[in-house]
């Protein structure tokens, strides 16, 4: 099973796609390897300029694929008006492996990469405060809703853009019993991600209070007593994935820059 979309229908025609290719398109390149899957750049000729797609290509696995589960991510996010990246291509082959591919961002870079670089995070702080808001008022939760996952485009002072990517855990939010559970889950990992970087403790809760003033809650500090208790078990969690995977949390390379690491899948 494979869906294009349209607007890559032809494209993807001229060059002959199929399920098969994107395991052995040299093109398609690996630069990160885990055990569940592996990230690729892939880089089409055209005459104008080259488009830049992303590739997830996941091994052989029984049940539902993760690529048909990430499609259904970004359709959601999509549905539910989050802006989001475009999924091009996603397809299961009959051996048990699949892949999806989405369009690249152009322009756009990481929130946590602009942060290391300079931006002040006072520039994310509203923009990420109320996407996630938003998000959460659609009745969907992200469960990996880290500060990397927003991408911004931030070419003048006064303007910011921001999308959703990494759709693979996107699910609705459960019923009542158990909502404030995967809010508050969302809610840690941002807060987490933002521990190594130049963000003060005072400007992470400034960013909780202007949540809560979106989403319509009402107590901020009891929310964040939970979301601290949280952020230190995901802390605990990311230490021990990085002792077993040290790859794992690398970043897209740039348009020609090498990848970092590969190996097949």
């Amino acid at each position: 099973m494979i869906f294009i979309a349209d607007t890559f229908r032809d494209r993807f025609a001229k060059i002959g796609f199929n399920g098969e290719m994107i395991f052995t398109d040299p093109a398609i390149k690996p630069w990160r390897n885990l055990a569940d899957r592996q990230n690729c750049t892939w880089e089409i000729a055209a005459q104008d300029r080259p488009i830049r797609l992303h590739v997830k290509r996941f091994p052989r696995m029984s049940g539902t694929s993760p690529a048909q589960l990430e499609a259904e991510g970004y359709r959601l996010l999509r549905e539910r008006g989050i802006p989001t990246a475009s999924v091009a291509a996603w397809g299961d082959l009959e051996d048990g492996r699949s892949f999806i591919v989405t369009e690249d961002l152009s322009g756009f870079s990481p929130a946590d990469k602009r942060v290391q670089e300079g931006l002040p995070f006072d520039r994310l702080l509203a923009p990420t405060a109320e996407l996630t808001a938003r998000l959460h008022r659609a009745e969907l939760h992200h469960r990996d809703l880290y500060l990397c996952h927003f991408m911004i485009r931030a070419d003048a002072p006064a303007t910011m853009e921001i999308r959703l990517i990494d759709a693979a855990r996107v699910r609705p939010l459960p019923g009542v019993l158990t909502r404030r559970r995967w809010i508050v889950k969302d809610l840690s990992q941002f807060w987490f991600s933002t521990l190594a970087l130049n963000i003060s403790d005072a400007q992470r809760q400034q960013w909780l209070r202007h949540y809560c003033g979106e989403a319509k809650i009402g107590d901020w500090q009891s929310l964040m007593k939970s979301i601290q208790r949280k952020s230190a078990s995901i802390a605990s969690h990311d230490a021990r994935l990085r002792r077993r995977e040290p790859f794992r949390n690398i970043s897209i390379p740039k348009p020609n820059e090498p990848p970092r690491n590969s190996r097949n899948i």
